[in-house]
């Protein structure tokens, strides 16, 4: 990676620092640094694959059905999802993973990997971005001492200093989505870019449905000071554009709805996931004694259900869903 010392825009540097040459995303396991509901447990991947099943029965059970993983990091989630889908939709389906790093060795031979978004109205099936938006770079706004609105730049080093003032066109997207806030000091996280990424990958969708899944706020509860953070070896730290560190920011999933033409469905993973069968149900304690070791199974998995529908937790991420010439498959 090309050393940088000046300052630019956080949008600019993150670009770099995630996706260019031995960034984060293209020269590291991002797993190894922090934990999504994929690598949480099976389960998630279980729900996935009975989403896909609604969309494929939605669809008419199509001769060629489509699920393409947005971000898809190792493949983990099409792995677990092709071990979990009947073996007549398995030989009818394409997985596609969407990812800018090398296919990693040993994957499934059935998974192609790709570097872009399929081609538009392209897609018949399910399109799932889980934790992908948080990851698509976006610039950073602060009010100076005089109430302006002005970029935040950074350095190679993490360092900061204000820029000029926001453009028209950030400067609108900020009226529309993000409430005011005069104080000195405040900042915003610009989401066009989030929006433009969403609005194209629901495009690639001819029929089905696209799914994002994300930690999120809408514009009654955006954070005074912004999200903009970082996570190396599992643990928070402070953003820094070096590509040692995932740099993420909460979504503004409302601003990304409406970047969609059609319909666009929030809804809580909580949510989302009980109406998938996953929920966090205790076996009866009666079943210890007639059968240990299914006790022992399904305790673990009630576990495992309740992390991923945890209030306060992974539970409250926010799920858009959005339809494309069907209907919603989670009513």
């Amino acid at each position: 990676m090309r050393v940088h010392t000046e300052f630019r825009g956080w949008r600019d540097a993150a670009v770099e620092a995630l996706y260019g040459p031995g960034g984060f995303y293209t020269g590291q396991a991002p797993g190894d640094h922090f934990r999504t509901s994929v690598h949480a447990s099976p389960l998630f991947a279980r729900a996935v694959a009975e989403l896909l099943r609604r969309v494929d029965e939605a669809l008419g059970r199509p001769d060629g059905l489509e699920c393409v993983d947005m971000g898809a990091g190792r493949g983990e989630l099409l792995t677990g999802l092709l071990a979990a889908v009947p073996e007549e939709l398995a030989k009818r389906l394409r997985p596609v993973a969407v990812e800018r790093a090398e296919r990693p060795a040993g994957l499934d031979a059935r998974i192609e990997w790709a570097e872009a978004l399929p081609g538009h109205r392209t897609v018949r099936g399910l399109l799932f971005a889980n934790e992908w938006l948080d990851n698509v770079p976006l610039d950073v706004a602060e009010v100076d001492s005089e109430g302006a609105l002005r970029y935040v730049l950074t350095d190679r080093s993490g360092a900061e200093r204000l820029g000029g003032r926001l453009d028209a066109d950030d400067a609108a997207w900020l009226a529309r989505w993000w409430p005011p806030e005069p104080e000195p000091g405040a900042r915003a996280e610009i989401g066009e870019p989030r929006d433009t990424a969403w609005a194209a990958a629901v495009e690639t969708l001819a029929a089905g449905v696209a799914v994002a899944v994300d930690y999120g706020h809408e514009r009654a509860d955006r954070p005074p000071f912004a999200t903009l953070t970082g996570f190396r070896d599992g643990r928070e730290v402070r953003p820094v554009a070096d590509g040692t560190c995932d740099l993420t920011a909460h979504v503004a999933l409302d601003a990304c709805a409406a970047a969609v033409p059609g319909p666009a469905l929030l809804r809580s993973q909580r949510e989302a996931l009980h109406t998938l069968g996953v929920r966090g149900t205790r076996p009866p304690l009666s079943l210890a004694a007639d059968d240990p070791a299914r006790y022992v199974r399904e305790l673990a998995a009630a576990g495992e259900a309740a992390e991923l529908t945890e209030q306060g937790g992974l539970g409250d991420f926010g799920w858009l869903v959005c339809p494309v010439e069907t209907h919603d498959p989670l009513a």
